[in-house]
Protein backbone atom coordinates (compact mmCIF):
# COMPACT_ATOMS: atom_id res chain seq x y z
CA UNK A 1 0.00 0.00 0.00
CA UNK A 2 1.12 3.53 -0.78
CA UNK A 3 0.02 6.63 1.13
CA UNK A 4 -0.03 10.22 -0.13
CA UNK A 5 0.04 12.91 2.57
CA UNK A 6 -0.90 16.57 2.76
CA UNK A 7 -1.69 19.22 5.37
CA UNK A 8 -3.85 22.33 5.17
CA UNK A 9 -3.54 25.09 7.76
CA UNK A 10 -6.37 27.16 9.17
CA UNK A 11 -6.41 29.77 11.94
CA UNK A 12 -7.77 27.20 14.41
CA UNK A 13 -5.32 24.41 13.54
CA UNK A 14 -4.37 22.03 10.77
CA UNK A 15 -6.04 19.20 8.90
CA UNK A 16 -3.74 16.36 7.86
CA UNK A 17 -4.98 13.87 5.28
CA UNK A 18 -3.59 10.50 4.23
CA UNK A 19 -4.85 8.91 1.03
CA UNK A 20 -4.05 5.19 0.63
CA UNK A 21 -3.84 3.41 -2.73
CA UNK A 22 -2.33 0.23 -4.16
CA UNK A 23 -1.34 0.81 -7.78
CA UNK A 24 0.11 3.87 -9.47
CA UNK A 25 -2.70 3.73 -12.01
CA UNK A 26 -5.52 3.65 -9.42
CA UNK A 27 -8.22 6.25 -10.09
CA UNK A 28 -9.79 6.06 -6.62
CA UNK A 29 -8.26 5.73 -3.15
CA UNK A 30 -8.57 2.66 -0.97
CA UNK A 31 -9.00 4.80 2.11
CA UNK A 32 -8.78 8.40 3.24
CA UNK A 33 -7.89 9.23 6.83
CA UNK A 34 -7.87 12.67 8.47
CA UNK A 35 -6.51 14.15 11.65
CA UNK A 36 -7.09 17.59 13.19
CA UNK A 37 -4.08 19.06 14.94
CA UNK A 38 -4.35 21.84 17.53
CA UNK A 39 -2.26 23.76 18.28
CA UNK A 40 0.07 23.91 15.29
CA UNK A 41 3.62 25.19 15.51
CA UNK A 42 4.24 28.60 13.99
CA UNK A 43 5.80 28.75 10.56
CA UNK A 44 9.53 29.48 10.72
CA UNK A 45 11.26 30.22 7.41
CA UNK A 46 13.69 27.44 6.56
CA UNK A 47 12.13 25.11 9.14
CA UNK A 48 8.80 24.23 7.52
CA UNK A 49 9.20 20.61 8.63
CA UNK A 50 8.81 21.62 12.30
CA UNK A 51 5.25 22.66 11.52
CA UNK A 52 4.33 19.95 9.02
CA UNK A 53 6.02 16.82 10.41
CA UNK A 54 3.91 16.44 13.59
CA UNK A 55 0.76 16.69 11.46
CA UNK A 56 1.92 13.97 9.07
CA UNK A 57 2.95 11.67 11.90
CA UNK A 58 -0.43 12.15 13.58
CA UNK A 59 -2.46 11.08 10.54
CA UNK A 60 -0.11 8.14 9.90
CA UNK A 61 -1.00 6.78 13.36
CA UNK A 62 -4.23 5.52 11.75
CA UNK A 63 -2.31 3.04 9.56
CA UNK A 64 -0.33 -0.13 10.13
CA UNK A 65 2.98 1.11 8.76
CA UNK A 66 4.17 -2.48 8.33
CA UNK A 67 1.73 -2.66 5.39
CA UNK A 68 2.98 0.57 3.79
CA UNK A 69 5.44 0.26 0.90
CA UNK A 70 5.90 3.94 0.11
CA UNK A 71 4.87 7.46 1.17
CA UNK A 72 4.29 10.53 -1.01
CA UNK A 73 4.71 14.01 0.45
CA UNK A 74 3.67 17.37 -0.92
CA UNK A 75 7.10 18.94 -1.13
CA UNK A 76 10.75 18.00 -1.42
CA UNK A 77 12.63 15.10 0.11
CA UNK A 78 15.98 16.92 -0.06
CA UNK A 79 16.54 20.60 -0.75
CA UNK A 80 19.87 20.31 -2.56
CA UNK A 81 22.32 17.83 -4.05
CA UNK A 82 24.35 17.75 -0.82
CA UNK A 83 21.36 16.17 0.94
CA UNK A 84 20.12 19.12 2.97
CA UNK A 85 16.94 17.57 4.35
CA UNK A 86 13.51 18.67 3.26
CA UNK A 87 10.19 17.50 4.64
CA UNK A 88 10.51 14.03 3.09
CA UNK A 89 13.87 13.33 4.73
CA UNK A 90 12.64 14.50 8.12
CA UNK A 91 9.62 12.24 7.78
CA UNK A 92 11.81 9.30 6.72
CA UNK A 93 13.99 9.74 9.82
CA UNK A 94 10.96 10.05 12.13
CA UNK A 95 9.31 6.80 11.02
CA UNK A 96 9.62 3.64 13.15
CA UNK A 97 11.09 1.77 10.16
CA UNK A 98 12.53 2.82 6.79
CA UNK A 99 9.79 3.48 4.23
CA UNK A 100 10.73 4.93 0.82
CA UNK A 101 9.45 8.44 0.25
CA UNK A 102 8.70 10.35 -2.95
CA UNK A 103 8.30 14.11 -2.86
CA UNK A 104 6.03 15.86 -5.35
CA UNK A 105 6.61 19.62 -5.27
CA UNK A 106 4.58 22.12 -7.29
CA UNK A 107 7.17 24.91 -7.20
CA UNK A 108 10.84 24.90 -8.09
CA UNK A 109 13.18 25.41 -5.15
CA UNK A 110 16.24 27.46 -6.10
CA UNK A 111 18.92 25.16 -4.62
CA UNK A 112 17.46 21.76 -5.49
CA UNK A 113 19.65 21.07 -8.55
CA UNK A 114 19.70 17.37 -9.44
CA UNK A 115 18.08 16.37 -6.12
CA UNK A 116 14.74 16.65 -7.94
CA UNK A 117 13.72 15.89 -11.50
CA UNK A 118 11.11 17.94 -13.37
CA UNK A 119 8.05 16.12 -14.67
CA UNK A 120 5.69 17.60 -17.23
CA UNK A 121 2.31 15.87 -17.29
CA UNK A 122 -0.48 16.36 -19.79
CA UNK A 123 -0.24 19.60 -21.72
CA UNK A 124 1.05 21.58 -18.76
CA UNK A 125 3.95 23.97 -19.26
CA UNK A 126 4.58 23.88 -15.49
CA UNK A 127 6.60 21.02 -14.08
CA UNK A 128 6.14 19.00 -10.95
CA UNK A 129 9.44 18.42 -9.17
CA UNK A 130 10.03 14.85 -8.07
CA UNK A 131 12.49 13.88 -5.34
CA UNK A 132 12.98 10.65 -3.44
CA UNK A 133 14.61 8.88 -0.51
CA UNK A 134 15.32 5.15 -0.51
CA UNK A 135 13.82 4.95 -4.03
CA UNK A 136 15.61 5.56 -7.37
CA UNK A 137 14.89 9.09 -8.54
CA UNK A 138 14.23 8.24 -12.24
CA UNK A 139 11.86 5.47 -11.14
CA UNK A 140 10.08 7.89 -8.79
CA UNK A 141 9.51 10.30 -11.66
CA UNK A 142 8.20 7.45 -13.83
CA UNK A 143 5.78 6.34 -11.08
CA UNK A 144 4.27 9.82 -10.78
CA UNK A 145 4.12 10.07 -14.59
CA UNK A 146 2.09 6.83 -14.70
CA UNK A 147 -0.50 8.01 -12.19
CA UNK A 148 -4.02 8.35 -13.57
CA UNK A 149 -5.17 11.70 -14.86
CA UNK A 150 -4.65 13.80 -17.98
CA UNK A 151 -3.48 16.96 -16.23
CA UNK A 152 -0.41 18.24 -14.41
CA UNK A 153 -1.63 16.86 -11.09
CA UNK A 154 -2.45 13.14 -10.94
CA UNK A 155 -6.08 12.42 -10.08
CA UNK A 156 -5.32 10.86 -6.68
CA UNK A 157 -3.30 13.92 -5.64
CA UNK A 158 -6.18 16.16 -6.73
CA UNK A 159 -8.54 14.08 -4.57
CA UNK A 160 -6.09 14.39 -1.68
CA UNK A 161 -5.93 18.17 -2.11
CA UNK A 162 -9.74 18.47 -2.14
CA UNK A 163 -10.08 16.43 1.05
CA UNK A 164 -7.35 18.40 2.75
CA UNK A 165 -9.07 21.72 2.02
CA UNK A 166 -12.67 20.58 2.71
Amino acid sequence: MKIALDVHYRPEGAKAVALAFEEWTDAQPLRIATAWIQPVADYVPGQFYRRELPCLLRVLEQFDLDRVDLLLVDGYVDLDEAGRPGLGSYLYEALPRPIPIIGVAKKHFHSVGQAALPLYRGNSQKALYISARDFPLPAARECIARMTGPFRMPELLKILDRHTKD
